[in-house]
């Protein structure tokens, strides 16, 4: 089935300004929402790596306020002063990172869902800037891309003390790899089949069935085949599209019922000429398909690499 043009869209519009986060976790989302607003459990585990946490106020309700201070490892105090906008118990958070005395000059919109989905608890964080030049100043000075997955795995550690129990479900992937290509060029590898089938799967891998029907709300159906001759499907939906900025599918590995993964693509232009793809993906089960990720994909990008120099050499 050939690809079909995304077109415009509210998710394209702000794209740009916008970074998005997956999680899933094996406890209840009534356990995860509390962890969020319980400022008990929230000191445990918000911030990168290697970050404390002070809490001064934590008002949950609309219009309430929310001061804290991340104290980073090399003893930097980051001040924050969060406005609560909306509290939906045990579904939805959304609230206002407000400059601050002594803070960064940077507001953003945050939306927190907790969705229930296989008796799992699917997070996903939208943080909305005000600009793409506000976003891009936390990408270069604070990581955050870096600095989100890295909270989201010590809120995995923390519901596994509560719960006595693992609650991460797969290993959780995150990727980043810098590109010498443009980023519509890159975005184009992506949704057009002719590109992908020359790129898509680990070294010696090929894509002998590729189809792809490229919208939001729009099924694939890939089918990989390994050099041993065995083959290995992957289907699915596009869950998001805005292009050229990013590309959320879920889909089910080898057709096996509950195999499910959430991937987000993003695409950053890193400099004129070069663009930063950023892999996330959130599984929904433990296999040895999400133990291998990591090294797929990454052969899997080493291809695309490939792929691109060999269009830039044309």
């Amino acid at each position: 089935m050939p690809a079909k043009n995304a077109g415009a869209s509210p998710a394209a519009s702000i794209a740009d300004r916008e970074l998005v986060f997956t999680r899933i976790f094996d406890a209840p989302r009534e356990l995860v929402f509390d962890a969020w607003t319980n400022p008990q459990h929230l000191a445990q585990w918000w911030g990168p790596q290697g970050f404390t946490t002070t809490i001064h106020e934590m008002d949950v309700r609309p219009g309430g306020l929310w001061r804290l201070t991340m104290h980073g490892p090399d003893g930097r105090a980051y001040r924050n002063r969060i406005v609560m906008l909306e509290v939906v118990k045990p579904g939805r958070l959304v609230f206002r990172h407000e400059p601050d005395d002594e803070s960064e000059p940077v507001t953003h919109h945050a939306t927190v869902t907790f969705t229930n989905h296989a008796g799992k608890t699917l997070l996903t964080l939208r943080m909305l800037f005000t600009s793409p030049a506000a976003r891009a100043h936390v990408l270069k000075t604070y990581r955050a891309f870096e600095g989100g997955h890295q909270t989201l795995g010590r809120l995995i550690g923390h519901l596994q003390t509560a719960t006595g129990k693992p609650t991460s479900v797969g290993a959780p992937l995150f990727i980043s790899r810098v590109l010498n290509a443009p980023r519509n060029l890159v975005f184009e590898m992506w949704s057009k089949p002719e590109h992908l089938a020359r790129w898509w799967g680990p070294k010696d891998f090929t894509l002998p069935q590729c189809n792809m029907d490229f919208r939001a709300g729009g099924n694939f159906r890939f089918v990989m085949r390994g050099p041993d001759g065995r083959d290995y499907p992957f289907h699915g939906s596009y869950v998001e599209i805005a292009a050229p900025e990013r590309i959320v599918f879920r889909g089910v590995i080898h057709d096996e019922p509950g195999h499910e993964v959430f991937t987000t693509i993003t695409l950053l232009e890193e400099e004129p000429g070069k663009t930063q793809l950023v892999v996330q993906q959130a599984y929904v089960f433990e296999s040895d398909a999400s133990r291998g990720a990591h090294e797929g994909w990454s052969e899997t990008l080493d291809r695309l690499e490939s792929e691109l120099a060999g269009l830039h050499s044309l």
